[in-house]
C-alpha cells in the first residue's frame, strides 16, 4: 500500500509536477489528480503521465483525497483556499509549496479553521529558471532542502506524513517558524531575484541594449540566470514578503553606498578586503563548509 493513496496537486507546473513524478518514482502514491485555473496545462500534464486525471471542481478533487499539495503562486492561495474550504474534510492533509509562509499561514487560519490539525505549510527549496509541467522531473528534489513550518495546531501524524512524502522525493526536511522562514529567504532568495530582474530590466531599457547584451558573457549569465524565472510567481513572492524584503534591500543599498564611496575615493585596499571576505564566504558555502561571521 503506497504512502499516499490519492494525491491532489493544485498547480501542476515545475514544483507540483516534480512532486508527483518523484512520488511515482518512489512508488509512494497510488493516484494523482490535478486541478488548476486552466484546462490546457492539466491536459498536457495528463498526456505526460504526471497526473492520472483532471478534477473540474474541488468537491470531486477532495473526495477521498489523502494529501493535497497547493503548488500555485502564493498570490492565488487565498482564492484557492476559499474554493477548497467547503469541501475539505478532517483527515485530508493539506500542505503547500509557497515561497512565503506568513501570508499562507494567515490564509490558512482564515479559511481552514475546522481542519487546522491537518494543515502543514511547507516550502521546497528547489526550482529552475524554466516553469510549466514540461520542465518537471522526478529528480528535482534529491538532496534539496524542504522547510516545514507547522502550525501550533498541526497534528504530529500530519506533520510526519508530509515529512515522509518529501523524504520519499529525496529531499532533506528541516523545520522553521513562518517568521524565521520569511526573514531567511528574503535575504538569500527573494533579494537575489529582485536584483537579477532589476539589472536585466535596466540594461534592456537602455538605447544601447543590443550592444550590451551582445557582449555579455558567463558572469552576466550566472548573475542573471534567475531573471528567467516565472514573473507572476515572483511578483506574488515579493509583494507577500515585502516587509522582510524591504529590510534586506535597505541593508544591501547601504552596502552599495559603502562600495560606491570606496570607488569615489579610489580605495583599492577597501574594495579588495570586501572582495576577499566575500570570496571566502562564497567558497565556504559552495564547499559545504561553515561560513564564518565577518569580523
Amino acid at each position: 500500500m503506497p504512502l499516499i493513496g490519492k494525491l491532489v496537486v493544485c498547480g501542476v507546473g515545475l514544483i507540483g509536477g516534480s512532486f508527483a513524478l518523484a512520488l511515482r518514482r518512489a512508488q509512494a502514491v497510488g493516484r494523482v489528480v490535478g486541478i488548476g485555473r486552466r484546462r490546457e496545462p492539466l491536459e498536457r500534464a495528463r498526456a505526460l503521465g504526471v497526473i492520472d486525471e483532471i478534477a473540474d471542481d474541488w468537491a470531486s478533487a477532495l473526495d477521498g483525497a489523502d494529501l493535497v499539495l497547493l503548488a500555485a503562486p502564493v498570490g492565488q492561495m487565498d482564492a484557492i483556499m476559499t474554493a477548497m474550504a467547503p469541501h475539505l474534510k478532517p483527515g485530508t492533509i493539506v500542505t503547500d509549496a509557497g515561497s512565503t509562509k506568513r501570508d499562507v499561514v494567515d490564509a490558512v487560519h482564515r479559511h481552514f479553521g475546522a481542519v487546522l490539525p491537518d494543515v502543514v505549510p511547507a516550502h521546497p527549496i528547489a526550482g529552475a529558471e524554466k516553469s510549466g509541467v514540461e520542465a518537471a522531473f522526478a529528480e528535482l528534489y534529491i538532496g534539496r532542502k524542504v522547510v516545514l513550518t507547522p502550525l501550533p495546531e498541526s497534528r504530529r501524524e500530519s506533520v510526519e506524513k508530509v515529512r515522509a512524502a518529501w523524504e520519499a522525493c529525496g529531499a532533506v526536511v528541516v523545520g522553521m517558524t513562518p517568521q524565521e522562514h520569511d526573514r531567511v529567504f528574503a535575504a538569500v532568495s527573494h533579494l537575489p531575484h529582485l536584483l537579477a530582474f532589476g539589472l536585466v530590466d535596466d540594461l534592456a531599457g537602455r538605447s544601447n541594449a543590443p550592444l550590451l547584451f551582445s557582449h555579455a558573457a558567463s558572469g552576466f549569465r550566472d548573475f542573471t540566470r534567475i531573471a528567467g524565472s516565472h514573473p507572476e510567481m515572483w511578483r506574488d513572492i515579493c509583494v507577500a514578503n515585502r516587509v522582510a524584503l524591504l529590510e534586506e534591500l535597505d541593508a544591501y543599498l547601504a552596502e552599495l553606498a559603502r562600495l560606491r564611496m570606496m570607488l569615489v575615493k579610489g580605495d583599492g585596499d577597501g574594495l579588495e578586503a570586501v572582495f576577499e571576505r566575500a570570496r571566502r564566504a562564497r567558497n565556504a558555502w559552495a564547499e559545504g563548509l561553515p561560513v564564518r561571521t565577518a569580523e
